[in-house]
């Protein structure tokens, strides 16, 4: 696994706003603009240029981001924060479109190594414990071009 990965984009922009971010997590409700950042998702899954900016390539990366000693225990803090009210439901916490980043976030980071039960937790909470397609899909496929090469 690669152990350096450039995740100053990632500290610099959650620095700026993160009692923000906790603030709208501890309400249920996000208000403002920090989801690419916050809960990342693999690369190819949005198609602006903020969501590639901060995509994730893959689960190395994503494993190495979860080890960081800043970005992990901030992922699984807002992961935490966000279960609390998963009875409202994830459009509800996140509106419609970041919901869907959320679910391929948790997703995404349920399948590392060493991950936190917390993602699983938010995937049986918010989404029946079903992971988003679109993020098995690619991560399938990662997996499989790493047996063949």
């Amino acid at each position: 696994m690669e152990t350096h990965y450039d995740f100053d984009r990632f500290v610099s922009a959650q620095d700026a706003v993160y009692d923000d971010v906790l603030a709208e997590l501890e309400k249920g409700r996000k208000a403002s603009h920090w989801m690419w950042y916050i809960f990342p998702q693999l690369e190819g899954l949005g198609h602006s240029q903020t969501s590639q900016f901060y995509g994730i390539a893959d689960r190395d990366e994503a494993e190495a981001y979860l080890a960081h000693p800043v970005l992990g225990k901030r992922l699984i803090q807002c992961t935490k924060l966000a279960i609390k009210h998963r009875a409202d439901g994830a459009e509800a916490v996140f509106g419609g479109v970041d919901a869907l980043k959320f679910h391929s976030s948790i997703t995404l980071f349920s399948r590392v190594k060493g991950a936190s039960p917390v993602f699983e937790s938010a995937l049986f909470g918010f989404f029946g414990g079903i992971g988003d397609q679109q993020t098995l899909r690619m991560l399938r496929i990662a997996y499989i071009e790493s047996l063949e090469g």
